[in-house]
């Protein structure tokens, strides 16, 4: 029987030290071990008293062994087993009532989604209504402001393009003069003029007069006078379009024109301002202005940048230049109350 020593187990006297050869012995003998006392765990003096007490048998016969190298177990290791996971089990199936339920909460949270969407639109589209009114508002009152600031503009060309249609060159027996429509009544065009223009043909007991206006000849009856004004009515059957009448006073500064036929050229204006309004002139009140006039202009409209009638031309200072004087519309009216329609 051949015993193998561990490599690293000392051997008796060698110190620690493996011996340089190892023996192994062939003993067909056996020996005897007798049992080994307990020996205490702990002994007060330090020392220990072996009580086995072996009794061998005959020495054995050693044979010199050749040297062996130690052999050396090979380690095993074992692999390491991967964790096996295992899928987390499928959630159980809703039941119908609970599916059912869900989706009619999600869909009372999209309806009310799409209504809050709605209502911001719709508060959106107000507000911007409200907006493009108030910006319509701002620019209808700028509109306003600047036709005010138009109306102020004097605009000799456009005033005479309005006015001209409606005034006429009156031809009363050797006289000429100017009229001017002022309104209608029954289907017939009332004309304002002076006085002195018709004052032949109405003390010769006449009342007909023409009013000409290029090729235009038109027949016309002296219906009304007003001698101590200077002021004279006519009535036509022709259609003629009325002038506006200005309500407010004239104030000087204020541009004028003044439009009649003088020296009996039709159609003729010039243009001044208001020089000065004299309420309390003996004549009654009178508006000054500066625009040229001459034999011809009587009766003729005074208007301003508005294309309103302020006053009718009746006569200029002798030997004096720019110095006109006319009848405010408002006394022509309340004299012979023919203005407007009516």
């Amino acid at each position: 029987m051949t015993a193998p020593f561990e490599p690293f187990t000392p051997a008796n006297g060698s110190g620690g030290h493996r011996r340089a050869q190892e023996w192994a012995w062939e003993d067909d003998r056996s020996w005897n071990q007798q049992p080994q006392q307990q020996q205490p765990a702990y002994d007060p003096w330090g020392q220990q008293q072996q009580q086995q007490q072996q009794q061998w048998a005959p020495e054995p016969q050693w044979a010199p062994q050749q040297q062996q190298q130690p052999q050396w177990s090979q380690p095993v290791y074992e692999t390491p087993q991967q964790p096996v996971y295992e899928p987390a089990p499928a959630p159980a199936p809703a039941p119908k009532r609970a599916r059912g339920r869900t989706i009619v909460i999600g869909l009372v949270a999209a309806l009310l989604l799409v209504t809050a969407w709605q209502a911001f639109r719709v508060e959106t589209m107000i507000q911007s209504s409200s907006d493009l009114a108030s910006a319509v508002n701002a620019e209808q009152g700028r509109s306003q402001e600047l036709e005010k600031q138009l109306a102020t503009v004097f605009d000799p060309e456009g005033i005479a393009k309005s006015v001209l249609p409606s005034v006429f060159r009156v031809r009363a027996g050797d006289f000429t003069g100017t009229a001017f429509a002022v309104g209608q009544a029954n289907g017939r065009t009332n004309l304002f003029t002076n006085f002195h223009v018709v004052e032949e043909v109405w003390t010769g007991g006449d009342r007909a007069v023409s009013l000409e206006r290029g090729n235009t000849r038109i027949d016309a009856t002296i219906v009304k006078v007003s001698e101590g004004r200077d002021l004279a009515l006519l009535r036509t059957n022709a259609d003629i379009t009325p002038l506006g009448v200005a309500a407010d006073e004239v104030k000087p500064g204020q541009q004028v024109m003044v439009v009649g036929a003088p020296l009996g050229l039709e159609d003729s204006v010039t243009t001044g301002v208001i020089s000065a309004y004299r309420p309390g002139a003996e004549d009654g009140p009178t508006i000054q202005f500066d625009a040229p006039i001459n034999p011809g202009n009587s009766g003729g409209p005074v208007v301003n940048s508005s294309k309103k009638v302020v006053g009718l031309a009746t006569a200029k200072a002798r030997d004096a230049e720019g110095i006109g004087l006319a009848i405010p519309i408002e006394t022509a009216c309340q004299t012979l109350g023919a203005c407007g329609n009516g």
